[in-house]
């Protein structure tokens, strides 16, 4: 009786929707009219569109850069508020901050901070003497700007981090030092072991959200994925068929396709996780 709604919110608002976006996705289904069963028709149709590829080639990029750099920049900040220094709480507070605030509106904030001509970024960089890129508005350069934009929101990523360095045990370094390991030896053979759990984490975290990348994409290109499609993501080209083109069966056959490709991902990453993730004793 008590998990009776719980139960019930999972089959209605979880189970049902997924299992009719299956059926669907072997249907025409234009919404506005009942829907058709084609059979593989949706399918067919996604493996010969260029704009398939290229959101999915977009999307990889994407993942393939992104997470990385997101997991780097969030450790080695964890490994900065890991010291004991004044205002520890002041400095952590400041890097979670980021991570917390909405994503529509740090999207609007980061369109104007990377303006081509009055943006915050390309002013510095004028004041230096380096090249301005064009940025949102240069399809060379609009990926790597939402990549150095999801740096920004690692702040989440950063506490994981800062929890895990706290469980290290410290007798490890002190046995370190004493038998000369300098710095970057106690973090290749102490630290990295010890935090591998927590990367493995946040990899796969990492992975499946920027294979579900969205919002930003389409706050920033008002939904259009421009410049020339270079930001047109997965999941933004499954919501442009969805509603926009109105065509729903395609877009659930695309959201099979991608649920498929994380999971296969997903699974490779923790068949391979004995070979680089350490816990407390066990490989």
């Amino acid at each position: 009786m008590f998990c009776s709604p719980a139960i019930l919110g999972l089959l209605a608002f979880t189970l049902y929707p997924a299992l009719a976006s299956l059926y669907y996705s072997f249907c025409n289904y234009p919404m506005l009219k009942p829907p058709v069963w084609v059979g593989t028709a949706n399918y067919r149709t996604l493996f010969h569109d260029p704009v398939f590829y290229k959101s999915l080639s977009n999307t990889a990029y994407y993942a393939v850069f992104a997470t990385p750099l997101g997991m780097i920049v969030a450790f080695l900040l964890a490994l900065l508020l890991n010291q004991k220094v004044k205002g520890l709480a002041v400095f952590r507070t400041m890097f979670f901050v980021p991570s917390i605030v909405p994503m529509v509106a740090g999207s609007v904030l980061w369109l104007w901070l990377l303006n081509p001509q009055y943006g915050l970024i390309n002013t510095l960089l004028r004041s230096v003497g380096f090249p301005e890129p064009g940025w949102m508005a240069d399809p060379a350069w609009a990926k790597p700007a939402l990549i150095v934009m999801s740096a920004w929101g690692i702040g989440g990523w950063m506490l994981v981090y800062l929890a895990g360095l706290q469980d290290v045990p410290r007798d490890l370094y002190e046995a370190a030092e004493i038998d000369g390991a300098n710095l970057l030896q106690r973090a290749r053979h102490i630290t990295i072991p010890f935090m591998s759990p927590h990367l493995f984490f946040t990899l796969v975290m990492g992975f499946i959200g920027a294979a579900q990348y969205f919002t930003q994409a389409y706050v920033m290109t008002n939904g259009m994925g421009g410049p020339v499609d270079s930001t047109k993501f997965f999941s933004l080209y499954l919501f442009q068929n969805a509603f926009q083109y109105w065509k729903m069966g395609y877009a659930c056959a695309m959201a099979w396709i991608l649920f498929i490709v994380i999971l296969l991902f997903t699974l490779l990453l923790f068949k391979t996780s004995a070979r680089y993730v350490y816990y407390g004793g066990e490989r």
